[in-house]
């Protein structure tokens, strides 16, 4: 096998050629290293690399498998961690050159899992400051590019994670989703990513206790996600709101015929790109060809809403930053100051009308599942944004109509107020630019399964951005345009 075919070899067909003995693990292993070196002074999306530890556990795991061991389910399988959950004895920086010497006391749950479930971590990805905004760009790493287009964003906060997928560089990825974190990043890097249930995977304190935030699996394909996922989940000792029982959620590729789903173009008030447009309508046609019945439906949210989302965000992630910001803003990002500078604004009222906000939000989102099983929208108004934007003082138009550089193009932050509904992203297309496009499946509340058969259905017939004729121009096999 090429390393061509091994960058971009799906993980849960990277494990059938471990258990066929016709790919090793210390193979896989060193692809992902060679690859790595070859496109990450463009990419910038690994920040440490544990080459000689992954080889090592490369190399046991490949004895499992040539001597008939038990195997566990990631057995030898790349995994980059986003540089945000800890990893004991390993340094954790969140992207800030205030944390660029930490080193974490213990592992966190969902990284503890993915370890012990066989996962080979061989990289941390790359995060911007504090996770504090939606593309991956800090003073302490640098700008992360996308792998389709590098002029290009690959989103954020995830994006490390978003850009050592594509380019072929992990097999699996971890994220986190507290604005669209997972699902910005997934969707325009061409992947499968999902914000899962509010309290479905264990999280890190205090985190764990914010409805909006969740960690999450990305990968290349649906079944990839889905199979780290389900690693991922379940109850942690250690997270009180975890849910119990664990939720394993089936590969197998089942029907959605007769299924209605709804379908809003804008949520009510975003302006949307014409490459967005045109993909996502392409993509509903996708949804039509599993055999779901789709609608077209007014989504009554007004812009409003953002600024509740955000005094939620500046009031819990700005304040618990501000001491240390104040004390020393030059070490710190302008999305990082300007966070602080809400927080230092908000007030508790600003808190629990977010609250309020939220509740009046699913009435309207109760009112169309009352019809329909799922909700489909664009992931992003924009196919991506500079590589560099910093979403304080960017410019960022839509049709010609100026948006706000961090809110005004992702239309996932509205999802994460509504904690309790599953969404997933999912490929649309590619923009003229090159980049990808993606589609939110929105899910009744705690139906995380839905979401995932119907990503399952999608993919059948779409197939892959990461066929041979189709991949981001870094790692060979296309062009970006």
């Amino acid at each position: 096998m090429s390393d061509t075919d091994l960058f971009h070899l799906p993980a849960h067909k990277t494990l059938e050629l471990f258990r066929q003995k016709k790919l090793s693990p210390v193979e896989h292993v060193e692809a992902m290293i060679r690859r790595a070196e070859q496109v990450e002074p463009d990419l910038n999306a690994l920040v440490f690399k544990y080459y000689d530890e992954a080889l090592a556990a490369a190399k046991k795991a490949e004895d499992k498998y040539a001597n008939g061991r038990r195997t566990r389910p990631l057995e030898g399988l790349t995994v980059g961690i986003k540089d945000e959950g800890f990893i004991k004895g390993k340094i954790t920086t969140n992207g800030s050159l205030a944390m660029k010497d930490f080193v974490a006391p213990r592992t966190s749950a969902v990284n503890a899992q993915i370890m012990r479930a066989g996962g080979i971590v061989h990289a941390r990805t790359a995060t911007p400051e504090f996770s504090c905004t939606v593309t991956t760009h800090s003073k302490l790493w640098g700008v992360t590019r996308n792998p389709w287009n590098p002029e290009y964003s690959p989103g954020g906060s995830s994006g490390g994670s978003a850009a050592s997928l594509a380019s072929g560089t992990s097999a699996l990825c971890t994220g986190s989703d507290i604005a669209g974190s997972i699902r910005i990043p997934s969707s325009i890097c061409g992947l499968y990513g999902l914000k899962p249930t509010f309290g479905r995977n264990p999280a890190d304190s205090p985190f764990n206790l914010d409805q909006y935030a969740v960690d999450g699996a990305m990968a290349r394909t649906a079944k990839d996600m889905i199979m780290l996922q389900n690693v991922m989940c379940g109850p942690a000792k250690e997270d009180m709101v975890s849910i119990r029982p664990k939720l394993r959620i089936s590969t197998e590729l089942k029907s959605i015929k007769g299924w209605k789903i709804a379908y809003s173009p804008n949520l009510g008030f975003y302006h949307v790109d014409e490459d967005v447009r045109r993909n996502t309508e392409a993509a509903l046609d996708v949804l039509r060809s599993a055999g779901a019945i789709v609608e077209q439906v007014d989504l009554n949210w007004e812009i409003g809403i953002l600024d509740s989302a955000m005094a939620h965000l500046r009031h819990l992630m700005g304040g618990i930053m501000t001491e240390e910001v104040d004390a020393n803003p030059d070490i710190y990002m302008p999305y990082t100051r300007d966070l602080v500078r809400g927080a230092h604004e908000t007030t508790v009222q600003d808190f629990i009308k977010a609250a309020e906000t939220a509740n009046r939000m699913y009435e309207e989102v109760a009112r169309i599942f009352s019809k329909f099983r799922l909700l489909v929208t664009p992931t992003t108004a924009l196919p991506s944004v500079a590589a560099d934007c910093n979403g304080v003082d960017d410019e960022v138009l839509i049709n010609g109509h100026k948006v706000h550089p961090l809110t005004g193009w992702i239309m996932t932050f509205p999802f994460n107020m509504l904690c309790r509904c599953p969404v997933m992203s999912v490929p649309s297309g590619r923009a003229q630019s090159g980049v990808p496009t993606g589609m939110q499946i929105v899910g009744h509340t705690y139906r995380d399964a839905d979401v995932c058969r119907a990503a399952l259905a999608y993919e059948e017939v779409m197939g892959s951005l990461f066929s041979d004729a189709n991949r981001p121009a870094l790692v060979g096999g296309g062009g970006a345009g």
